[in-house]
């Protein structure tokens, strides 16, 4: 039930009211018979006499109107005591997550039960003042009795019912559930007004999930945070599937939400823009995440993690929906968030974050998107000459890594963006970088060597001496010890649990043995390091 949506909830609420119901009656009427049958015995009753069902059913209405009255009490305490459990609930729930009463009232359950205990304390109500000396209604006293004991009956299966609807992650999923609904709905609405209230109601639904999110961290709730970040992406993803039928006044920011903050607060060529790109819903959900995310640094890193492979999945969406303009509204999103981790001098996170960013570089080539992944590498490589810097050395070798595999990838796709791919890859090590005094270019250059490697390995000896040429002006002793601690590297695991889980140094064995043809070009003669005569540089083409 836990775990279930609301029809499977609702399903055993039901299941659970009947069986407590039949249970409950049927203990009565078994010891009612056994007592009927005993009393009819001893009394020496016949046989019509001593039929249960007519002993029962035979009111007597002077011994009849008292406990008839008494059901208006009953039901008028039982239901009571529900509103009173309800609001309790509702009110501590609504106390951390803002719409909590909204979601309630809304619900068709909740409301139908509210509606159940009503009527039953109206009927019981009006049948104690129908009651005569000489007259009981049989029927309605029969009725009025069924329904009293389904409000007692309903008490137990109805709160587990309302402690599930109030878990926090059933919040969060009934919040996407109704917002995609609104979503699917008001994107296809051409009347202004109509649309405008289905935007509202987006809005709301993407702030009550940040709330969720904020609230969560806040406490130290992991769980509920990523499943409210996880919602977010889920929105966005279906949402893209369902834009392309979308009216074109769907796209226009409404007078509704038009004065939210975060669009009131928006230049307006840029507002113009995000209307013209149709864009203002990836982009909320996006500017949520980069809320949640500067919340989340330093307090609740896994959820930046989890931001940005969410951020990764939305991009992916977007190249498969072949919608260019969210593509490089995902990229603007990424580089916000290494921005804010740099900002923050948090080495740890950028380094997860980077890993997503150059996943999300992976799928563009591989899906065909290669001047959006050349966007990705010219990104990258800005915010490693922004870390080196900061000082910040190790997410500059990280970067080096990254655009070394983006660059080995976009080679085995045959990318038309190779070549360009190739060149930013050599420009790292450019300025700002003062040779021979930083650790950063150590980084570099081993990236770049492993790139050379494989180039060798696949007879592609062009591309491969282009980065030797590229390395020539290195000191002999910085080559050596490059070398020297590649060729060291001979397991693919790194010693600590990371999520990339191979070692940055690490070459498959055929690769690496490739570095001494890469050396010998350099004039580094052998394992031990030795310099030798160089090669002659080889002219490369532009």
């Amino acid at each position: 039930m836990h775990n279930g949506d609301g029809k499977e909830a609702f399903r055993m609420f039901a299941m659970r009211a009947a069986i407590l119901a039949c249970s409950a009656v049927g203990v009565f009427w078994l010891f009612y018979i056994v007592d009927f049958t005993i009393h009819a015995v001893i009394a020496g009753k016949g046989d019509a006499g001593a039929n249960p069902f007519v002993g029962f059913f035979s009111f007597d209405p002077p011994s009849v109107n008292n406990p008839v009255s008494a059901l208006t009490g009953i039901n008028a305490a039982v239901f009571g005591i529900v509103i009173t459990v309800c609001s309790i609930i509702v009110q501590l729930t609504a106390d951390r997550y803002t719409g909590v009463a909204g979601l309630f009232l809304r619900d068709r359950t909740n409301m139908m039960v509210a509606g159940y205990y009503v009527v039953t304390c109206v009927l019981s109500l009006w049948l104690s003042a129908s009651l005569q000396p000489d007259y009981i209604p049989p029927i309605t006293v029969m009725l009025a009795l069924s329904l009293t004991t389904g409000g007692i009956v309903l008490m137990v299966p109805y709160f587990a019912y309302v402690f599930w609807f109030l878990e926090p992650q059933n919040l969060i999923a009934r919040i996407r559930k109704q917002a995609l609904e609104v979503a699917g709905r008001g994107a296809l609405l051409v009347d202004e007004r109509l649309s405008s209230e289905s935007q509202v109601q987006i809005i709301e639904a993407l702030e009550e999930l940040t709330d969720i999110t904020s609230n969560s961290i806040s406490g130290k709730d992991k769980i509920i945070a990523s499943a409210a970040v996880d919602a977010l992406r889920d929105m966005a993803i279906e949402y893209i599937r369902v834009k392309p039928d979308a009216a074109h006044i769907w796209f226009t920011v409404g007078d509704g939400i038009r004065l939210t903050p975060d669009f009131v607060a928006m230049d307006p060529e840029s507002l113009r823009d995000l209307e013209a790109r149709h864009t203002w819903v990836e982009w909320k959900v996006l500017r949520q995440y980069l809320s949640i995310y500067n919340e989340s640094l330093g307090a609740m890193r896994d959820i930046n993690y989890l931001i940005a492979i969410d951020t990764r999945y939305i991009g992916e969406a977007a190249a498969k929906a072949q919608d260019e303009e969210l593509v490089q509204l995902v990229f603007r999103f990424m580089n916000s968030y290494i921005r804010a981790t740099l900002n923050a001098r948090d080495v740890r996170t950028t380094y997860n974050v980077l890993n997503q960013y150059r996943k999300l570089g992976e799928f563009m080539l591989m899906d065909g998107h290669h001047e959006a992944a050349l966007d990705c590498v010219r990104h990258i490589k800005y915010y490693g000459l922004v870390a080196f810097d900061m000082d910040l050395h190790f997410v500059t070798e990280t970067v080096a890594h990254d655009m070394s595999t983006l660059a080995q990838l976009s080679n085995q796709v045959g990318s038309t963006a190779e070549k360009e791919i190739l060149h930013e890859f050599l420009e790292l090590d450019r300025p700002p970088f003062v040779r021979g005094t930083d650790k950063a270019l150590m980084g570099v250059r081993k990236a770049q060597v492993k790139l050379a490697a494989y180039y060798i390995l696949t007879e592609q000896e062009e591309r491969a001496r282009a980065i030797a040429d590229d390395m020539r002006a290195e000191p002999l002793d910085r080559l050596q010890l490059v070398r020297r601690q590649l060729e060291n590297v001979a397991n693919k695991d790194f010693w600590e649990i990371t999520d990339r889980g191979r070692n940055f140094e690490y070459m498959p064995p055929k690769q690496r043995a490739c570095l001494e043809t890469y050396f010998a070009w350099l004039g580094i003669d052998g394992a031990n390091g030795k310099s030798a005569a160089p090669e002659e540089p080889t002219p490369t083409k532009d």
